[in-house]
């Protein structure tokens, strides 16, 4: 899976389940679109659900700076590197 194909997959997740649409690549979830922080253990078992998989404590942990679509496609691509 490449990275449009993941920002494409998050993108969909952050219009279906935040109402978030089309955010700028690199604008603060958190301060633009008000995304907490259960938004964010939202996200995660999204991004669980999306990759068929749990994620680890150790890469639940890693997600803790992720503020823009760019950090969650960085996230997610590491993921699936990690996993290959």
């Amino acid at each position: 899976m490449d990275r449009e194909e993941i920002k494409k997959s998050i993108l969909k997740i952050l219009e279906e389940d935040f109402d978030i649409e089309n955010p700028g690549e690199d604008k603060n979830l958190r301060e633009e679109y008000d995304f907490d922080s259960i938004d964010a253990i939202d996200m995660l078992v999204a991004v669980e659900a999306f990759l068929a998989s749990p994620l680890t404590v150790q890469e639940k942990k890693k997600a803790v700076n992720i503020r823009t679509l760019n950090h969650i496609c960085d996230y997610v691509e590491e993921l699936i590197k990690a996993r290959n």
